[in-house]
């Protein structure tokens, strides 16, 4: 089992900027890929970011490309989220996740290979 703790969320300001963290615990070495949905109530969640584990290769939704950076710190066993240009439409719960599984890029918005998760983070983006 992996445990997965999110902090980091709060409101800020149009354009401004927040950073995400999530530490993960327990069976560290089964986590291949790590990332960050988003959920806004009435709608589905969906992806924002992710990274492989062992590559630090990383991968961003078309909604965050060149504000969002996804990063990992092996030695913590945490995963970061810097969110910058922060717009309004990026107000959503954040929910930090794992796999146990190496995922290609066609298959990184699946969201039944992502075995844990952690309990969200409200993020609020105000005009």
């Amino acid at each position: 089992q992996v445990q997965l703790v999110e902090s980091g969320g709060g409101l800020v300001q149009t354009g401004g900027s927040l950073t995400l963290s999530c530490a993960a615990s327990g069976s560290i070495s089964s986590i291949k890929t790590m990332g960050w949905f988003r959920q806004v109530p009435g709608k589905e969640r969906e992806r924002v970011a992710t990274i492989s584990w062992n590559s630090g290769s990383t991968d961003y939704a078309d909604s965050v490309q060149g504000r969002f950076t996804i990063s990992r710190d092996s030695a913590q066993n945490t995963v970061y989220l810097q969110m910058n240009s922060l717009r309004s439409e990026d107000t959503a719960v954040y929910y930090c996740t794992a796999s146990s599984f190496i995922l290609t890029t066609q298959i990184l918005d699946v969201m039944y290979l992502y075995a844990f998760w952690g309990q969200g983070t409200q993020v609020t983006v105000s005009s």
